[in-house]
Order: structure tokens, then sequence, then C-alpha cells
């Protein structure tokens, strides 16, 4: 297979896992956590628990896909350092990097080894970390 098409293929599979983990943070942030609004305790954890055991099945799994291929394209495209050391891109990338595998080893320690958030248990500081790395990455070609 020739080196632009792999890279390709995964470029795109890590688009649609970013897409699913990232956009069920978005739902859970804006949405599901306003549910105790409308629905009271008993009715909104029944609700959030049928949401919540389907979400379990993929977004966990997505995440994964996403650190993992993330990792392959940042191997592919990061470069040689110049002279001058790390160009801004360079810079950029390696930060997004940073949070992505941050998520991703929070991801696995709950999924695979079942152990909780120690600090964070809500789903605001990834979905903000979500955010920085989509800024980021728009930032990086400028």
């Amino acid at each position: 297979m020739n080196e632009t098409l792999l890279y390709t293929l995964v470029h795109t599979i890590h688009i649609f896992s970013v897409f699913t983990y990232g956009g069920f943070l978005i739902v859970d942030i804006l949405f599901l956590s306003k549910m105790k609004q409308t629905l009271n305790e008993d009715e909104a954890v029944k609700a959030r628990e049928a949401i919540m055991m389907h979400v379990r099945k993929v977004v966990p799994y997505a995440l994964m896909v996403a650190v993992a291929s993330g990792l392959f394209m940042v191997f592919n495209i990061y470069g040689e350092i110049g002279e001058d050391g790390p160009s801004s891109f360079q810079v950029m990338l390696g930060i997004k990097a940073f949070l992505g595998l941050w998520l991703g080893f929070r991801g696995i320690n709950q999924k695979l080894f079942g152990i909780n958030p120690w600090v964070f248990k809500s789903h605001f500081f990834p979905f903000s970390l979500v955010i920085m790395i989509i800024l980021l990455s728009q930032m990086m070609y400028l």
C-alpha cells in the first residue's frame, strides 16, 4: 500500500474516532448534564444510565483508536528538528500529542483497568482538552 494512501486511510479513521469521542463529550456537557432540570433525580439517573450503557461499548474504544491513529500520524509528519529548534508546527503538534496521550491514558485506565480518574471525575476537563486540541489543529498550519 502506498504511503500517502495509508496516511489518508489512518487520517480518515482518526477523524471518525475523534468525532465519536468528542461528539459524546459535547452531548454530555451540553445536553445530558441538563436532564436533571426537566426530570426528577430518579428519572435522570435512569435516563443517563440507559444512554451510558451504550456509550461505554463504543466511546472508550473510539478514544483508543483516536490515540493510536494520532500517534501514527505524529510519527509520520513531525519531521526533523531544525538547527533553530522545533518549528511552531512541531511545538503545537507536540502539545496536541501530549494532550491526546493524557486523554488516552485516562481512558485506557478507566476502560481496561477499572481505574477511575483521580481528580477530574466529570467530562468537563476532557471536553476542555478536546477543544484545545481542535484549536491547536487549526493553528498548526498558520
